[in-house]
């Protein structure tokens, strides 16, 4: 079910409001013991104000087929799609359509956030299925190894690539429609120290072929003021930059304490690079009840899916494509380097970007857990009943819901080392926080699905993280060009940006352009100590 969550609460609602908040976006399974209090508040309070400011509603969390059923009979009525607009479903209505063509009368439940619930998520090594059997990225369908490279990109690769297609994310369309880009503004402006050039730009969708849906992009691209030339960027997917200020300035206190030390922005200005951020949803809502609107429904024009058509995950990473697009014409951006970032549902998001646009020079995956690095065939954190749940099954195409029902991981053609296999031979940082905070997300199953790349990535002349052994906890893995670091945090991508960047730093060259905008940032932050 969903509910509507209302920023304006009185005081007696305020100490439990974020709490709830928490638990309605499936949140409270980051938070430990010991975290900072104001971070938790904070973090509640910030998803309080997004749900309100972009309308969104709580998931429920849920993989129960009975229930998905009960809603959908109560609510029959408004699955019939309006004369002059896209056809209205609930997520739990969607979701049982997609169970009744599966053929579907139950999914497994995932598992529980809360350690007292019979339920309860399984952070065990010993009962996590800490070897499991994966699929061989290097044999081909009828059993031949592959053995060059050739092979690997004419035969093997997309066999691979059609099993996520069909089976996990869901099929991109052939045709999209065109995007076309605006600069609606351009400043001048300091971050930091740092003067910077900043342009908000909107990528208009053409809905011609059906009007009743308009998708604008919302994208914005900050490159160094002091700059010669074209630079490299960092794009990040996330939540605007207009919404993070304005839960700072509503909660100072609380920002203050959640954000120390310079930002990732300020790391990669640092390096002399540009930064990007893409906010996702202003290409597909991240809910169930929006899969008829967005890009998606755009496409459909308004109609629900099909089994194998694409879901967010894919939607997010299409999105990332088109910024790609408008990189490539700005004359400020080295468009041969431009690495993405995303934590969490935007961390897969990542991965599933950089493993189906080979234009993407890096990637740093953060925290991505299930539906992103970690492997579906362990039982630790977060499992295929969630993400096949009413809370998330919009992600994934809807075919993924069966591998929740009448199979099991175990039946999944390909795993999520495939998925990182696919981004070879480009590098690929993968990290995570500790068990205690992060757990979640399966730090070991994203490390030994890195290992399972390797392979790949040794046949196309590139290094792997040269172990099969799980590294102690704040030790980096960066040798190769995948590598892999766990830092002792909580569910955050913080504690790794400086070594992800370091990492980064062996592929992405700085020019002339970039170092003399980076001299200029050492500069001012000297200045800046000085005084």
């Amino acid at each position: 079910m969903h509910a509507v969550l209302e920023v304006s609460v009185g005081k007696s609602a305020c100490a439990t409001l974020p709490q709830l908040i928490l638990d309605s976006f499936c949140l409270r399974r980051y938070i430990s013991p010991s975290m900072n209090k104001s971070f938790v508040l904070f973090l509640g309070f910030a998803v309080c104000v997004f749900s309100s400011v972009h309308s969104l509603t709580a998931p429920a969390v849920t993989a129960n087929a009975q229930t998905s059923a009960a809603a959908a009979s109560q609510t029959t009525s408004q699955t019939t799609a309006p004369a002059d607009g896209p056809a209205q479903l609930t997520a739990e209505q969607d979701h049982q359509r997609i169970m009744d063509l599966l053929h579907i009368t139950a999914l497994r439940r995932g598992a529980d956030g809360d350690p007292k619930s019979p339920n309860a998520a399984n952070y065990d090594e010993a009962k996590a299925k800490p070897d499991p059997q994966l699929p061989d990225p290097l044999k081909l369908e009828n059993g031949k190894e592959v053995t060059t490279a050739k092979e690997w990109w004419e035969l093997r690769r997309p066999e691979i690539v059609e099993d996520f297609d069909r089976d996990i994310y869901g099929r991109a369309p052939r045709v999209t429609p065109k995007v076309t880009w605006e600069v609606t503004s351009t400043t001048h402006e300091m971050n930091g120290d740092v003067p910077v050039i900043a342009k908000k730009l909107v990528g208009h969708v053409d809905n011609s072929a059906y009007p009743a849906i308009t998708v604008s992009i919302d994208l914005t691209l900050s490159t160094p003021a002091n700059a010669t030339g074209p630079v490299p960027v960092m794009m990040e997917f996330s939540f605007s930059r207009e919404f993070m200020e304005a839960i700072a300035k509503r909660f100072p206190e609380m920002a203050a304490a959640a954000s120390k030390g310079p930002t990732w922005q300020q790391q990669v200005l640092a390096k002399g690079w540009g930064y990007a951020v893409l906010i996702p949803t202003s290409v597909q809502a991240d809910k169930g009840d929006g899969l008829t609107s967005g890009i998606i429904g755009l496409v459909n024009k308004g109609q629900p899916r099909k089994l194998d058509d694409w879901g967010a995950l894919r939607a997010w990473a299409w999105g990332a494509s088109r910024a790609m697009d408008y990189f490539e014409t700005d004359k400020a951006v080295d468009a041969k380097q431009i690495g993405i970032e995303g934590h969490s549902r935007y961390g897969k998001a990542t991965l599933v970007t950089m493993a189906y646009d080979p234009r993407f020079a890096i990637a740093y995956v953060s925290s991505s857990g299930a539906g992103g690095a970690a492997l579906y065939r362990r039982n630790f954190g977060e499992q295929i009943g969630n993400v096949a749940g009413t809370g998330e099954y919009h992600w994934m195409a809807g075919n993924f819901l069966k591998y929740a029902g009448p199979l099991t991981p175990n039946d999944l053609p390909v795993d999520s080392h495939e998925l990182i296999a696919l981004c070879a031979p480009r590098p690929v940082f993968i990290g995570a926080g500790a068990t205690q905070g992060d757990g979640w997300v399966d730090a070991r199953g994203m490390f030994l699905a890195t290992v399972g790349a390797g392979p790949v990535y040794r046949l196309l002349g590139r290094k792997d993280l040269g172990t099969a052994e799980f590294p102690a906890i704040e030790t980096p893995l960066t040798d190769g060009e995948l590598a892999y670091r766990q830092h002792s945090g909580g569910h955050t991508p913080g504690p790794n940006w400086p070594t992800f960047l370091t990492f980064a730093g062996r592929y992405i060259r700085t020019g002339a352009a970039g170092k003399a905008a980076a001299a200029s940032a050492s500069s001012a932050s000297s200045a800046s100590a000085s005084y």
